[in-house]
């Protein structure tokens, strides 16, 4: 057999190099084909630095489980700033698929057309998650008619934080005080010690130590159960256990029991300085705690005044996803199956312990558990405990009262005025009822309802 010239063997190594590439060459433009065959979800956030992080992991995992959909999470600025733009895109015939939207905000997503009720877009996709397996006092918030508005998301609730260094200074071991009462004593007991400076302080005065307090004790904080039965309500918070609530405050922050520390995320300087030795804040800081903290803390229960009060459930903060009209349908079978995933319990499990958050359903909770997650991070399991003591009442399953961002700083005007002395807890309180009426009354008559019965 003749051997093949020098010409023919670099002619075959050529035709096969030419082979090779033509496969390679297609097999990139298939792959690239392929990707462009995903439907994009847009998905409109509020969070940003880890808890950002944490999102878009979560966006990568649904992403690489699958190859239909391809969702794209895009930080907008703050909860108010995301759902203004989401609105202000809806009108304009562009909006997001998904926007995040605080708690706050659910009233106004419920009566705007803008939004698709997602119980209903799940059964019209064929997809059931176990709906009675969500949180009751998570899933009683976000509904009407008993059928899920939007996905819940980010949940928190207030506990208390506590230093137990200074506790141990002061004598009083590492066991937050369960009771208002027990917070008082103990309260005295570090200042005469000279542990801290003072015995604690409040982030988000109105949501603490009004919204959640009442709730908390089962008490009505505004008419027509507490807006779920109608818009023309009025605020309750000037009644005898508010008056009572507020007077006790007033009276601590004379002592320094209490220190008023501003609005918003304020107060949290004087705990993480040490100079209070308790804070009553959003059980969604703990994950930032955990880095920030140069000292050893734990969590506890929101203090309740026991009898003749009932312990009901503390509320929801944190936000939800809702979903927007004016998709094609493609979308909402993607937007279906994002939100599935989401609810699913390895998502909410791996969710709750890398950013704080509490699951938002029951057999999160008991994965957790039957890990030892709660065992081996203990600071976690008083905001979900508290959101388990009881099935949420007409008096403690929130708040769905409109404009309440506003409300809310009239209340905090007028709390700020009566703890610097400048009126009395019930001229104070009277006062912010007066206001904060007068907004939930222009809410109503915007929103054409006003007097007209169920929403």
């Amino acid at each position: 057999m003749r051997p093949r010239s020098l010409m023919a063997v670099l002619s075959c190594r050529v035709d096969a190099t030419v082979r090779l590439l033509t496969l390679l060459a297609f097999a990139l433009l298939a792959g690239v084909s392929h990707a462009q065959t995903r439907t994009e979800i847009s998905f409109w956030h509020a969070m940003d630095g880890q808890l950002g992080e944490s999102v878009a992991e979560l966006v990568r995992r649904f992403n690489q489980g699958q190859d239909a959909f391809e969702v794209k999470a895009v930080y907008k600025g703050s909860y108010y700033e995301v759902q203004a733009a989401a609105m202000a895109a809806y009108r304009q015939k562009k909006p997001p698929n998904i926007v995040q939207v605080a708690e706050v905000g659910t009233l106004s997503m419920m009566l705007s057309d803008a939004i698709v009720p997602v119980q209903r877009l799940m059964r019209q996709q064929q997809i059931e998650p176990h709906w009675s397996d969500f949180v009751d006092a998570i899933s009683d918030y976000y509904e009407k008619d008993d059928k899920l508005l939007s996905m819940p998301f980010n949940v928190s609730t207030p506990v208390l934080y506590f230093n137990k260094d200074i506790f141990k200074k002061a004598g009083l071991g590492d066991t937050p005080p369960a009771t208002w009462q027990e917070l008082e004593t103990a309260s005295r007991k570090i200042l005469a010690s000279g542990a801290a400076g003072c015995g604690f302080t409040a982030a988000w005065p109105s949501w603490t130590m009004l919204e959640n307090t009442f709730a908390w004790h089962n008490q009505a904080f505004a008419s027509n159960q507490n807006g779920y039965a109608g818009l023309d309500t009025k605020l309750l918070i000037n009644s005898d256990f508010g008056r009572m609530h507020v007077d006790a405050l007033a009276r601590w922050q004379k002592e320094k029991i209490f220190s008023y520390g501003g609005r918003l995320d304020a107060p949290d300087a004087r705990f993480i300085s040490s100079d209070c030795a308790m804070l009553v804040q959003s059980s969604a800081n703990i994950g930032s705690f955990k880095k920030a903290l140069s000292f050893e803390w734990g969590t506890g229960q929101l203090p309740h005044w026991g009898p003749p009060y009932p312990k009901a459930n503390s509320t929801l903060g944190g936000a939800t996803l809702w979903v927007m009209r004016g998709h094609e349908p493609a979308d909402y079978k993607g937007i279906a199956q994002f939100l599935k995933f989401v609810a699913e319990t390895p998502q909410q499990s791996w969710w709750a312990a890398s950013t704080g958050y509490l699951p938002i359903t029951k057999a999160a909770v008991k994965d957790l558990a039957d890990n030892n997650f709660y065992r081996q991070n203990p600071q976690q399991w008083p905001g979900v405990n508290q959101l388990l003591n009881a099935k949420p009442t007409l008096a403690s399953r929130g708040l769905r009262l409109g404009n309440y961002i506003q409300v809310r700083e009239a209340i905090e005007t007028e709390l700020e005025n009566i703890l610097a002395g400048k009126k009395t807890t019930r001229e104070g309180l009277d006062a912010a009822v007066l206001r904060g009426n007068a907004i939930l009354r222009q809410f109503g008559v915007t929103h054409g309802a006003a007097g007209q019965g169920e929403i």
